[in-house]
């Protein structure tokens, strides 16, 4: 299937790994120039080709250098993948233990990074007739299964994606959520990461759990999702071929949202 993505201007933040990366791949193998913005600058980023630009996008000022190093080096945006998200930031606490500070730093990355790089791309993409892919969480629409600030700001940014494609569609852009499931990235298997730290408030061994993870959330599939398949289902959904998709929140998690 022909995307007709080439030549098309994009921006992909947290870019460095996991399905930042996966989707800055896709998006570079589909003829597209992108932008990739992360907090650190991987190797793995680096050799993609892309245009990377290191910046804090839970504060304003990341999320301003950004955009103003993105129009300046593409000369406008066609395409915007608000990926970046909290995993490093995100301790297996209940409410009681999340305090203020916790808070906003999860909204300011998964929420308002998002509000920030979208209003500095939208003139770009209301004159480009654009797209942009919000990567939100099957934690949204389940929100006992993580902590309770996380599952919080990915429900709100599911509900901006609907707010923005219904202001915004009249105008050309089309905007569109995937919610993963658990995928195979560094959030589950670095032996520092989030799934570490369930792993050992579970009192079990991390590789033990990462085995134990398709079984214990009930994926029907048998296996966790990967980050190249997040990728392929956001390439879809920026290109013309999803041409009257928008609005929608596309579930990528092996089976593991079992209601409607």
């Amino acid at each position: 299937m022909d995307l007709n993505l080439t030549a098309k201007t994009a921006v992909v933040t947290g870019a460095s790994r996991g399905i930042g990366l996966a989707t800055v791949r896709t998006l570079t193998a589909e003829g597209v120039r992108v932008v990739g913005a992360a907090r650190t600058i991987t190797p793995e980023l680096k050799e993609t080709g892309a245009h990377t630009v290191s910046a804090d996008l839970s504060t304003a000022e990341g999320v301003t250098a950004l955009m103003d190093g993105a129009l300046t080096e593409l000369g406008g945006i066609d395409l915007l993948v608000n990926n970046v998200g909290g995993g490093d930031d995100v301790e297996p606490v209940g409410f009681l233990d999340t305090d203020d500070t916790q808070w906003t730093r999860v909204f300011d990355l998964n929420l308002l990074s998002a509000v920030r790089a979208t209003r500095a791309a939208l003139p770009s993409l209301i004159e480009r007739r654009g797209a942009i892919v919000n990567v939100s969480s099957i934690n949204s629409r389940l929100p006992a299964a993580g902590p309770v600030a996380y599952s919080a700001a990915k429900a709100a940014l599911a509900a901006l994606g609907k707010s923005l494609a219904e202001e915004f569609g009249p105008q050309g852009v089309r905007v569109n959520t995937v919610s993963p499931g658990v995928v195979r990235t560094s959030i589950w298997e670095d032996p520092d990461g989030f799934g570490s730290k369930v792993a050992a408030g579970a009192g079990t061994e991390h590789a033990a759990f990462l085995q134990q993870i398709p079984e214990a959330f009930d994926i029907t599939t048998g296996r966790i999702t990967e980050p190249q398949e997040v990728a392929a289902l956001i390439a879809f959904l920026l290109s013309d071929v999803a041409g009257n998709i928008t609005g929608a929140d596309y579930v990528i998690d092996g089976g593991t949202v079992k209601t409607l």
